[in-house]
């Protein structure tokens, strides 16, 4: 790196798992005209971290594991872009003791999570799933009336959502859900005091018709739906989950769906991504479940944001005015 009438001139870019944000179908010219060489791999193993960023002054990953010893031994390194807004990833502490800037994306996928979570609603609602299914199976083509009406069909106007986690995700839902015709109810941050129209879970809970999840996972909202609370819902009440799979108790949830008292849930994530060992929730036996794999932030739309901001993020340190620094 290299300074020029106050830029800082990055000679070199690192992406260590291209593969996890661009399906081919993306364009990387705004992170390309950033520094003299973007080197780019679509995935990278631990073994393989040290060796690939040797010699680079920005890494960008969006899953890799950048840990302290890791850092340590990267002296070359002044940015670190995350091709994604949780940081988990990445040692802090340990990047900013040797002075490198950490820098993730905000706020890139909100249109296609909301669109996705209300797919959700509307797939769970209408019983979508099972009805593609009988007619693949010939049941409506056995039926002896014009029609086939063997799931319950939920209408949302008039019934009640309630959302927990009210940022910019849980308030596009809100909007959506109320053009729609919903009450909309919004919980308490968890470990906080209800304040401002925002009741507690254990009050909410009982009200809505439809649970849908939107806070980040912490130690307040780990397992935070848990057999109790389920228990607290009405019953074949409907709930989504496109936030982080530990907020949910999983083996809880299948056995409320399996006894009936909720109508119905859809998960885009689980406890462990992907479920290479299994996961309860993918019992074949469980009634009324949609499972979608972590997508519902994967619009093409939404992923070239990431890209352009990553590029927004480069130009910025360059100029020694660093932006979404973490």
């Amino acid at each position: 790196m290299s300074e020029s009438g106050g830029v800082q001139v990055l000679k070199r870019a690192v992406f260590l798992d291209q593969g996890s944000l661009d399906r081919n179908d993306l364009d990387l010219s705004s992170i390309a005209s950033q520094v003299d060489e973007l080197v780019l791999f679509d995935k990278t193993a631990p073994t393989e971290v040290a060796q690939r960023l040797a010699g680079a002054q920005v890494a960008i990953v969006n899953k890799v594991v950048l840990d302290a010893e890791l850092i340590a031994a990267l002296p070359e390194l002044k940015l670190i872009c995350i091709a994604a807004t949780g940081t988990n990833n990445v040692e802090l502490q340990a990047a900013a003791d040797q002075g490198i800037v950490v820098s993730n994306c905000q706020g890139y996928g909100t249109a296609s999570v909301v669109q996705h979570t209300l797919c959700l609603m509307l797939a769970l609602a209408t019983r979508l799933s099972d009805y593609s299914a009988a007619v693949q199976r010939g049941d409506w083509g056995r039926s002896e009336q014009f029609c086939l009406l063997d799931y319950p069909i939920m209408e949302l106007a008039g019934k009640t959502l309630g959302i927990v986690g009210y940022g910019e995700l849980g308030q596009g839902v809100a909007r959506l859900a109320e053009a729609l015709g919903m009450r909309v109810l919004i919980a308490a941050r968890p470990g906080t005091t209800p304040t401002d129209g925002r009741l507690a879970l254990d009050e909410l809970l009982p009200q809505v018709d439809l649970l849908s999840l939107h806070c980040p996972l912490t130690a307040e909202s780990r397992n935070l739906i848990d057999s109790r609370a389920l228990a607290l819902m009405k019953p074949g009440a409907l709930l989504i989950n496109a936030a982080r799979g530990g907020i949910v108790d999983e083996s809880a949830l299948a056995q409320v769906l399996k006894s009936g008292h909720l109508g119905g849930a859809a998960m885009d994530v689980l406890s462990q991504e992907p479920p290479r060992e299994g996961n309860v929730l993918l019992d074949s036996d469980i009634p009324n479940l949609i499972l979608t794999p972590h997508s519902a932030w994967g619009s093409r739309e939404a992923r070239q944001r990431i890209v352009l901001q990553i590029g927004e993020n480069i130009a910025a340190f360059s100029k020694s005015a660093p932006i979404r620094t973490v």
